[in-house]
């Protein structure tokens, strides 16, 4: 008990001490204690509110009189309160009264300073808004002017730059979206004015490419004149007298060539002059821009190709005209500097690596359809025309910085084909000098006439007597030809300008093209003229003598050849003419061909022998038609005999011609007349027709020894008709036992005479006599010789056997 109130007192000290929201567990403690202590806690409780009110009350006591103190004051005062009470409220009364006009002021200040303020941020928004309407109406500016990359630049300036600023405006929104539509509007114009660019580069292509192969011949023309000026100069004190006419002639084409560049100078035009390059530039820039310029650059290269393929194809008729392949070369240089120019001034559109490939692409190209064309054309000036074109079309190029080397390999061999067709058209040259050629001297009147002739053709001969009028021995056509081959040089020469290539290669070249029209074209004309059956054997002589000029003259073709590409014939490589043995091939043709025509005149006249093989006896003079072949052989050799001669040479070369010639006539003449006794459609002969045989042949031999062409040496002639000499003889003597003794001995009297000759003519003789000779039988000489006969035969085939024995 004593214990529980101690612990009340603190209870009730925590209830005064603590605030009253923490006094819940302090007052279950109450209950948690000794039971009855709720009753004991009350009753201390009640203490302690006795104890607490008898504390207030005092307190009271002692502050009751100055309360009531203050009650008094205050009562006081409530009058004077009343009083201030109403003064104010009429000074408030009256204030507000004052204050009404104020307060509508300020109102209407606030008012306006709303609105100002309202005014001061539209300004300001306006001020950010109007430089973007400002841009955007530019934007729509140069849109409709074409000024599509400042209309870019000012996108991008909108998009970075201003629309960011107004970005919460619905216009900005408006215009945002239609950026990208603008951008794609750009592209595709840009993109229409270059496929517009491209097909008009297409059409002005062959103008360009002509406008720049004209300044680039001009440009080579002025430096060759100029440098011909200069070795006129440097070469005066060494060769005075022709510098100084070359010197005249290099100062009029070189003031001709001034003249020419002041007219023109007027007129050089570039490839900017002719077409408008704006387009390229302003798509590639717009696709820059657009951060697409790889795909305009592949659009670009791909279209370019495609047009590079059209360009190259050729038309199926240019190798008809020059103009065509004018045409094709010009087209292909305007398009090649069209590319070159815009490989300058672009940065990245076309670079040197792809102009290369593209030309070597396009050369490629160029020299299949060359070499295809020009195989078509058979007119020389023609391929020489193609000729200059290829040489100045690959100097225009090589001016731009393309390799051009592949074209002069081409040109070697179109110079091939130019020197065959130049061949052709010299052959016919020849055909027709030949075919109007009389086949006779030269006649001349007077001096006058003769140095035209030698103005022609080196013709020169101290021997020759100058007195007129007079025959030089060669006819018109050695001049003529001499002329047309020097002319032919001349043609080769054209084509070998302009090659980039030495003298040295260049004198090689006329050399062998030289050589080529003398041992192809002109001994094919030469022989073919020989072969000719209108040629007679007057004219084949004179062939040969032509030939004789022709080749001495060769000499002065090579020194002709030298002149003119400044090549000493001293030089280890010069090459030399083959014309020595060309006009000695024909010669010998021409000398073939009198032996055969003669021969064959000969054959026309035996052919027209009419023997009677049975004759019994001859008619005592010699057969016609050997008389008039006898007197036709007379004729043609007093012709050869009685040409004109200007020197021992040419006397020396008819007498050899004539002596072989008569020499092969009677070898010709004696074989055929063998032949016509040994024919095997000949079954029977007579002693009479033996005999008139015998008299022709007598005749031939006549001949033989009357000397028809000087210069044999004794009988050397009349041993043509040995062989026929001896048979005869034998058959004539009936010298049988002679032939037969002597026979295989050096000294035998019928050495020329064969066994198998002898025995078949023997049988002929045989048959005949016994067709002849029915009653021969009964008389005693005729059995006696036809015995004789038989036993010779006997003989005879015994040595015919012998001998095919012994072979």
């Amino acid at each position: 008990m004593a214990e529980s109130l101690p612990e009340h007192d603190r209870i009730l000290q925590e209830i005064e001490s603590t605030d009253t929201a923490c006094v819940g567990p302090t007052l279950r403690s109450v209950y948690d204690d000794q039971p009855n202590a709720h009753q004991k806690f009350m009753e201390k409780l009640d203490a302690c509110i006795r104890n607490h009110d008898r504390e207030i009350e005092k307190m009271c006591n002692f502050h009751h009189q100055g309360f009531v103190d203050a009650i008094t004051e205050l009562l006081k005062v409530r009058a004077d309160a009343e009083k201030l009470k109403v003064q104010v409220t009429d000074t408030n009364r009256r204030l507000q009264d004052a204050g009404k006009e104020v307060i509508a002021q300020t109102e209407e200040i606030i008012r306006c300073r709303v609105q100002q303020r309202n005014i001061t941020t539209v300004v300001e928004k306006l001020q950010l808004c109007l430089p973007v309407l400002e841009m955007y109406s530019k934007l729509k500016e140069q849109m409709s002017v074409k000024r599509y990359y400042s209309a870019l630049k000012t996108m991008e300036q909108l998009e970075n730059l201003y629309l960011p600023r107004v970005s919460q405006y619905r216009f900005c929104q408006i215009m945002i979206e239609n950026l990208p539509k603008l951008r794609e509007e750009i592209k595709e114009i840009s993109m229409s004015d270059l496929k517009d660019f491209l097909e008009s580069i297409r059409k002005h292509s062959d103008r360009i490419g002509e406008t720049a192969m004209k300044q680039a011949q001009q440009q080579k023309t002025f430096s060759t004149a100029l440098q011909k000026q200069n070795n006129v100069n440097y070469g005066r004190n060494m060769h005075l007298g022709r510098n100084r006419i070359l010197e005249s002639k290099n100062e009029i084409t070189l003031k001709r060539t001034f003249e020419d560049e002041d007219e023109h100078e007027e007129e050089v035009l570039t490839a900017q002059d002719l077409v408008d390059f704006s387009p390229v530039y302003r798509c590639l820039h717009i696709y820059s821009v657009l951060g697409d310029g790889e795909t305009f650059e592949n659009y670009y290269r791909k279209q370019r190709r495609k047009q590079a393929r059209l360009v190259l194809q050729p038309q199926s008729s240019m190798h008809e005209t020059v103009e065509g392949y004018r045409r094709y070369f010009s087209q292909i240089v305007g398009f090649f500097v069209v590319e070159d120019h815009i490989l300058h001034v672009t940065q990245g559109l076309v670079t040197r690596t792809y102009t290369d490939e593209l030309w070597n692409m396009a050369l490629s190209k160029i020299i299949a359809v060359l070499r295809t064309h020009s195989s078509y054309c058979n007119d020389p000036d023609l391929v020489l025309e193609l000729k200059n074109l290829i040489v100045v079309f690959a100097d225009t190029l090589q001016g731009y910085g393309f390799p051009v080397n592949r074209l002069f390999d081409l040109l070697f061999e179109i110079r091939d084909q130019y020197n065959e067709t130049l061949l052709k058209k010299w052959s016919g040259l020849f055909r027709d000098i030949f075919e109007a050629d009389n086949y006779s001297p030269i006649p001349v009147a007077n001096e006058e006439e003769y140095r035209i002739v030698i103005s022609k053709f080196p013709f020169q001969d101290p021997e020759l007597d100058k007195s007129f009028p007079k025959k030089l021995p060669m006819s018109q056509s050695v001049p003529q030809i001499y002329m047309q081959v020097k002319e032919f040089i001349y043609a080769s020469l054209k084509f070998s300008e302009s090659l980039h290539r030495s003298s040295t290669e260049i004198d090689d070249m006329l050399r062998k093209s030289t050589n080529l029209l003398l041992t192809r074209t002109l001994s094919s004309c030469l022989q073919n003229l020989i072969k000719k059956p209108h040629i007679g054997l007057t004219e084949l002589v004179q062939i040969i003598i032509n030939t004789t000029h022709l080749e001495q003259a060769c000499k002065y073709l090579e020194d002709f050849i030298s002149n003119i590409t400044n090549i000493s014939q001293l030089t280890v490589h010069t090459a030399r003419l083959y014309g020595l043995s060309t006009f000695k091939d024909a010669r010998h043709a021409a000398e073939g061909e009198i032996y055969t025509k003669l021969n064959q005149k000969i054959d026309e006249f035996i052919q027209i022998a009419d023997y009677d093989w049975t004759m019994s006896e001859s008619d005592g003079r010699a057969s016609g038609y050997l008389m008039d072949l006898i007197n036709f052989l007379r004729s043609t050799f007093q012709v050869f005999t009685h040409l004109p001669h200007n020197n021992n040479d040419h006397a020396a070369m008819s007498g050899k011609v004539a002596q072989t010639a008569c020499m092969s006539a009677c070898q010709h003449l004696s074989m055929s007349l063998m032949q016509m006794l040994l024919d095997s459609e000949l079954k029977q002969i007579s002693m009479g027709a033996i005999q008139q045989f015998n008299l022709d042949v007598i005749q031939c031999e006549l001949f033989a020894s009357s000397e028809p062409v000087p210069g044999f040496q004794g009988d050397t002639l009349q041993l043509a008709f040995i062989d026929l000499r001896q048979l005869l003889d034998l058959f004539m003597v009936w010298d049988w036992s002679t032939y037969l003794a002597d026979y295989g001995q050096a000294t035998s009297k019928y050495l020329r005479v064969n066994p198998s000759t002898a025995l078949t003519l023997l049988e002929k003789m045989k048959d005949s006599s016994k067709k002849n000779n029915i009653f021969a039988q009964f008389r005693k000489n005729d059995r006696d010789k036809q015995k004789l006969i038989e036993t010779v035969v006997k003989q005879l085939r015994s040595l015919v056997n012998g001998m095919s024995q012994h072979t």
